[in-house]
């Protein structure tokens, strides 16, 4: 009993260091596509066509973080299906991007700025359940 709550308390505190770790990527992926997006709109490139630069520079680092330092558990043996996974998870949340951008923006009236930072937090946690979930938990970790 006393080994079983041990191991659950270890799991968790994993899990935590696993989100953190995330969390931390994923920040320095969206300073990347912040830094990337803000010098598309400043050179002139249409709102979608900056967030979609900014997205994808953002996206291959946040791939690169996630299986060479956040996540320890891989799903696919293969590593190109597992990229387009992943590409298709960014994918989706480009999309998410686009549609909260633009509402913030035309309807809202938010600075694109503004509206960048917090469609990124509202994109963050649904990249993070579906990437943990779809690519980096092993099959018997699923409940």
């Amino acid at each position: 009993m006393i080994a079983r709550a041990l191991t659950r308390f270890q799991e968790r505190l994993a899990s935590r260091a696993e989100f953190l770790l995330y969390f931390a990527s994923s920040a320095a992926a969206l300073g990347v596509d912040t830094v990337v997006y803000a010098l598309a709109i400043h050179h002139g490139l249409p709102l979608s066509a900056a967030a979609l630069i900014g997205y994808s520079c953002g996206m291959l680092l946040i791939y690169w973080l996630s299986i060479a330092v956040v996540f320890s558990s891989r799903r696919l043996k293969d590593r190109n299906i597992e990229f387009g996974v992943f590409a298709a998870v960014g994918g989706l949340g480009l999309a998410l991007t686009e549609i909260l951008l633009w509402m913030l923006t035309t309807m809202l009236a938010i600075d694109p700025l503004a509206a960048k930072l917090l469609t990124a937090a509202m994109v963050f946690v649904f990249n993070y359940v579906a990437r943990k979930f779809l690519l980096f938990t092993r099959r018997n970790d699923i409940h």
